[in-house]
């Protein structure tokens, strides 16, 4: 069981929580880097935040219910844009915010960066869910 806390004594965060605690006994999965790769490895959406952030949203529920979780289960997520413009690192986190993600809500950090892995890519989400026992993966 995942317990998400807001502390009351500190600024209220727009859609995450500050601090999660799993209790013991749990299976955790430490998901690599969601990319706006199609699955043929076509960049979705260049040069357009939001249908980037979609495509990261989407592969990343397709991996997380390949190891029995889902967006719901999500603990921590790390949102890296490639921007210095807040107002770019708005318009994700609103994707982001509108997609269920922030159901819980897990903790997160929205952060812009200069570049990220594949040319033209301008979104990448990491995150930390439990999961089930089972797996597709064959593992």
């Amino acid at each position: 069981m995942v317990r998400r806390t807001t502390v009351p004594s500190l600024f209220p965060p727009p859609g995450y929580a500050h601090a999660a605690v799993v209790e013991t006994g749990r299976r955790l999965a430490f998901m690599a880097g969601s990319v706006p790769l199609d699955k043929d490895g076509t960049l979705v959406g260049p040069g357009d935040f939001a249908a980037q952030t979609e495509q990261v949203l989407a592969n990343l529920e397709t991996a997380l219910h390949a190891i029995g979780s889902d967006l719901s289960r999500v603990i921590s997520t790390d949102v890296y844009v490639v921007s210095s413009d807040p107002g770019d690192l708005s318009r994700v986190w609103d994707v982001v915010h509108a997609s269920g993600l922030t159901t819980g809500p897990p903790t997160s950090t929205l952060l812009g960066v200069a570049c990220l892995g594949y040319t033209g890519q301008l979104v990448e989400i990491t995150a930390v869910a439990e999961a089930d026992g089972a797996t597709d993966s064959g593992e």
